[in-house]
């Protein structure tokens, strides 16, 4: 290891941790603490997204993936609209320890400050807030990812359902022709599971499995929720440093960001 270097126009320290077998060494930066400067996730040379996405948290099990979704989001300059179910109350105090609390304008003030969201950047919505702008197609978001997706919410949006705000917003990216990306919970699936996740394909919709690789050498469970993290990122075309290209030959250091969302 060497000694940390200071990030370009802030005071947060940014580590080069040497590399693995089969990583070719690329920079890395590490997610800082608490009291660090969210916007170290991104290397310099990359510009912000300065795109709105929205986030979906549903009750399946995967919570770490979403919230690190939504830290990186912000960290990359994004806007976010984050809708959550009650169900996903229950799921990040079971798998995170974290409390959502129940009223949306307590949660966007609890992540905000957790992730350093600029004012205005991270907005919070209620399951049934059907004046919120994800629920129209006049001001639809660049992209969606429902992450984790529960498979009843997977059924829902293929049946063209509208139940719940979750589901109506997916409804409009679809029909507006925007991304939309489900991060579905943890095997097994059933027939029926795999028939609708066919069915919203063959719509053009992205259905990533929550499956990590292990050509990258995780050393850690961060290292796990990361590599799966990175996969939606690019789907987004929203830049990141969470883990090397495959092939490309970097400067020596690894890049495991340590998350401020799932320590």
């Amino acid at each position: 290891m060497v000694s940390p270097t200071k990030a370009s126009g802030s005071s947060t320290a940014i580590e080069r941790v040497s590399g693995n077998p089969g990583r070719a060494g690329a920079s890395v930066l590490r997610m800082p603490a608490d009291n660090q400067d969210s916007s170290a996730l991104i290397p310099t040379a990359l510009p912000s997204a300065h795109k709105t996405i929205a986030v979906a948290l549903t009750g399946a099990s995967g919570m770490p993936y979403g919230l690190r979704l939504v830290e990186c989001l912000l960290a990359a300059g994004c806007r976010v609209w984050l809708l959550y179910s009650q169900v996903a109350q229950i799921v990040a105090r079971q798998e995170m320890d974290i409390a959502l609390p129940a009223r949306p304008e307590e949660v966007e003030a609890q992540l905000g400050a957790r992730f350093k969201a600029a004012p205005g950047q991270l907005r919070v919505f209620g399951r049934e807030e059907w004046f919120a702008p994800p629920a129209s197609g006049s001001n639809p978001p660049d992209a969606m990812v429902v992450c984790p997706c529960t498979m009843g919410t997977l059924a829902s949006i293929a049946a063209g359902l509208a139940g719940n705000l979750i589901e109506r917003a997916a409804d409009v990216v679809i029909k507006e022709g925007r991304k939309l990306i489900l991060v579905p919970r943890e095997t097994p699936f059933s027939a029926l599971h795999l028939e609708n996740m066919l069915r919203l394909a063959r719509m053009g919709v992205v259905i990533l499995p929550p499956n990590p690789g292990f050509y990258h050498h995780p050393k850690t469970v961060d290292d796990l929720v990361d590599f799966v993290v990175a996969r939606i990122l690019d789907q987004l075309a929203v830049p990141h440093a969470l883990m090397a290209r495959w092939g490309e030959a970097q400067a020596a250091a690894d890049v495991i960001p340590a998350p401020s969302s799932h320590q």
